[in-house]
């Protein structure tokens, strides 16, 4: 990798490899439709950048920076964004698949994930304050002492969340997902 800063710069319909040489920092940048799928983006910081329609499946981000960076319409399979560099996360998601992804162990107070699937999702020990899963659906995605203080799962779906065993004061949720607060007591909501 090599040790250079790239500044606002536009990149489309790049496919990725593992051995491309990548910028060490880009900052306000902004990357269409470019496949990072199964690519080592280690080390890498990313300020201010945006991802729209881009595949990250199965890419490794060890000790990357993720800082205001936001996805739109990405494909984010099986991401351990756990692994990144945990001082400054500040992530925004918007129409993506995140599927398998961990975020264990993550402070991503106010994250905001849109009209997401996150489908067996690790949330375990992250803290979700005041993050919002609007029209998010959640099946499989596992939360154990997840800080979900004030988060906002009113238009989500397909939750499971115990509220013995995660912090959830002030977090809201809608009449209809009452069954995913309850299903550790096994009973019937009709």
């Amino acid at each position: 990798m090599s040790d250079t800063l790239i500044e606002d710069e536009e990149f489309e319909q790049i496919a990725f490899t593992r051995t491309d040489v990548l910028a060490s920092e880009y900052e306000s940048c902004t990357f269409r439709g470019c496949d990072f799928s199964r690519c080592d983006l280690s080390n890498i910081v990313f300020i201010d950048c945006q991802f729209e329609t881009c595949n990250f499946s199965n890419s490794t981000i060890s000790n990357t920076s993720l800082n205001d960076v936001r996805f739109h319409s990405c494909k984010l399979l099986g991401v351990a964004f756990s692994q990144c560099n945990p001082f400054v996360v500040s992530l925004y998601f918007q129409e993506c698949d995140l599927s398998m992804a961990s975020f264990y162990d993550l402070k991503l107070k106010g994250t905001e994930f849109r009209e997401c699937r996150l489908h067996d999702v690790d949330f375990i020990q992250a803290d979700l304050t005041r993050a919002v899963f609007d029209n998010c659906d959640l099946r499989g995605a596992t939360f154990g002492r997840t800080t979900l203080i004030s988060a906002d799962f009113r238009t989500s779906i397909n939750y499971s969340i115990d509220p013995e065993g995660n912090r959830v004061k002030n977090a809201r949720f809608s009449i209809f997902g009452l069954a995913g607060l309850l299903e550790k007591y096994n009973i019937r909501i009709e």
